[in-house]
C-alpha cells in the first residue's frame, strides 16, 4: 500500500491530503479568500504569497491527523493546472521538493479530474462508464468517463462563457451580496420564490448544442432586470432564487440529457457549485426519476481541497501509471483529457 501526499494550489485554496488504497487518511485546508474579498475576485499575486505561508503548515497538519511522518509518504500528486499560473506553481514546486528530497514519484495532475476522483473517497470506485458533470467557479463541463486512472476523458460539452460559479459571483455583486457569491446567493435564496422571475435557462433551445453551456446572458438578463426595477426596492431574495433556479435547472437538465444519450446509469456531480443546495436537490430529484444513479461529494469536498489530488495519485499509483519527471512544467490552460496533467500515457 503506498500512500499519497496531495498538494492543490490552483486558486485561493491551499489543500493538502493524505490518502492510501482509496481511504482519506488526513486533509488540511487554508484559504485567502477573505484576502480578496475587497476586490470582487481572486488577486493572483496574493493568492501566490498565500499559498506559499500556507503550504508547510497545511502539510504538518495533515501528516499529524494521518498519524505518520514524512518517511511513511510514498508518491506525491500536485495540481499542474489549471488555475492561477503563480498559484499552481507554488504548490507544483512543494509537489517537486518533496518527491525530490523524499525519493518518490511525481504525479503531475489535471485539478479537474481531482474534483471526479473525490468521490471515491466517500462512494468507492467509479463505475466503468459515467457521466460527469464538473461545475465550478472556472469550469462547467459535461464529460464522459471510464476507467479515470487510463482511459481519456471525453468532452461532451463545455462552457463557451461564463462558467457557472463565476456567474454566480456576477450576480451576487449586481445584488450588493459579498464575495463569494456562491454560498451567499444560496442562502438569500432560501427566503426566496424560485418561480418569482422568468429568467432564461440559456442553450437550451432545440437548435443550441445539447451540452454545452453558457452563463453570460443569464447574468446579463439579471442585470437588465435589477436595471428595470431600480427605482423599486430589489427583492434580492426572489432574484436570488429566480437565478439560482435557472442555473440549476440548466445544469441538470444538460446532465440527464447526456446521461439518457450516451447510456450512462450513473451521474457524477462535482465542483464547488455541487455544494449548492438547489442543484444537489434538483439534480437528486431528477435523476430518481429517470433512474439514473447520482453520486455527489459532501459539501467540503466539492470545493478544492487536497484530497481530491491525493486521490487522483492513488488512483495512478494503483493503476502502476509511470510517474512524471521532476522537470514537468505547468499549464495553467490546461484541457482536461486525463487524470495526469497531459492526459493518459
Amino acid at each position: 500500500m503506498t500512500v499519497v501526499l496531495g498538494i492543490e494550489t490552483s486558486c485561493d485554496e491551499t489543500g493538502v491530503g493524505i490518502v492510501a488504497d482509496g481511504v482519506l487518511l488526513g486533509d488540511a485546508l487554508a484559504t485567502s479568500m477573505d484576502e480578496h474579498a475587497r476586490f470582487g475576485g481572486v488577486v493572483p499575486e496574493i493568492a501566490a504569497r498565500a499559498h506559499l505561508h500556507a503550504i508547510t503548515p497545511m502539510v504538518e497538519h495533515a501528516l499529524g491527523q494521518a498519524g505518520i511522518g514524512f518517511a511513511d509518504i510514498g508518491a506525491v500528486a500536485a495540481t499542474a493546472g489549471p488555475g492561477l499560473a503563480t498559484a499552481v506553481q507554488v504548490g507544483l514546486a512543494a509537489g517537486k521538493a518533496y518527491a525530490l528530497s523524499l525519493g518518490i514519484p511525481l504525479y503531475g495532475v489535471h485539478h479537474l479530474a481531482g474534483h471526479a476522483a473525490v468521490d471515491t473517497l466517500e462512494h468507492g470506485p467509479l463505475p466503468a462508464r459515467c457521466v460527469a458533470l464538473i461545475v465550478s467557479g472556472g469550469h462547467t463541463s459535461l464529460l464522459l468517463i471510464g476507467d479515470l486512472a487510463r482511459d481519456p476523458v471525453v468532452h461532451l460539452g463545455d462552457t463557451v462563457d461564463d462558467a457557472a460559479g463565476e456567474a454566480f459571483d456576477k450576480v451576487a455583486r449586481l445584488l450588493g451580496l459579498p464575495y463569494p457569491g456562491g454560498p451567499v446567493i444560496d442562502r438569500v435564496a432560501r427566503d426566496g420564490d424560485p418561480t418569482a422571475i422568468a429568467f432564461p435557462r440559456p442553450m437550451t433551445g432545440p437548435q443550441d448544442a445539447p451540452y454545452r453551456f453558457s452563463f453570460s446572458g443569464l447574468k446579463t438578463a439579471v442585470a437588465r432586470w435589477v436595471e428595470h426595477h431600480r427605482d423599486q426596492p430589489l427583492p434580492v431574495a426572489d432574484v436570488a432564487a429566480s437565478f439560482q433556479e435557472a442555473v440549476a435547472d440548466t445544469l441538470t437538465r444538460k446532465a440527464l440529457a447526456a446521461c439518457r444519450d450516451h447510456q450512462a446509469d450513473t451521474l457524477l456531480l462535482v465542483g464547488g457549485v455541487a455544494a449548492n443546495s438547489r442543484v444537489r436537490a434538483l439534480a437528486e430529484q431528477r435523476c430518481s426519476a429517470a433512474g439514473i444513479h447520482l453520486r455527489v461529494p459532501s459539501p467540503r469536498l466539492c470545493t478544492d481541497n487536497g484530497a481530491m489530488i491525493a486521490a487522483v495519485g492513488d488512483l495512478l499509483v494503483r493503476a502502476d501509471i509511470s510517474p512524471d519527471r521532476l522537470d514537468l512544467g505547468s499549464d495553467p490552460s490546461a484541457v482536461l483529457r486525463g487524470a495526469l496533467l497531459h492526459g493518459t500515457r
